[in-house]
């Protein structure tokens, strides 16, 4: 390769990789902002998490009600026989459940928990 063809796909690569960090950023930001609105309507005993010990999906969501500070509850199907019963009774084809403010939501979904937890608009 000639010095020229090495520089514009030098160029190309740096173009590239600055538009990954770019939109990495912005879904950080993004994240950050639904957090921080997520908390600021949800009152304890808003949100219950069903979980299994073994769910990653479970985790994250975990991480990320704990890290925005939004109040929830969690159970675990396979240490609590109630939470296994009410996991059984929703029918839920996996883990998490997130049950918000009575709806229960499969899999974990920021925007859904969001969405839940706004007043309805007018």
């Amino acid at each position: 390769m000639n010095a020229a063809l090495l520089r514009r796909f030098a160029s190309l690569a740096l173009l590239l990789l600055a538009v990954w960090g770019a939109t990495q950023a912005l879904q950080l930001w993004s994240a950050r902002q639904m957090g921080h609105e997520a908390a600021a309507h949800a009152k304890p005993g808003d949100i219950q998490m069903i979980s299994s010990v073994t769910c990653v999906y479970c985790a994250k969501a975990r991480a990320w009600f704990t890290e925005q500070g939004i109040p929830f509850s969690e159970c675990f199907v396979e240490r609590d026989s109630a939470c296994a019963a009410q996991y059984q009774g929703l029918l839920a084809p996996g883990t998490p459940v997130i049950v918000v403010r009575g709806q229960p939501q499969v899999g974990f979904s920021s925007q859904r928990v969001l969405a839940a937890l706004k007043p309805p608009q007018s």
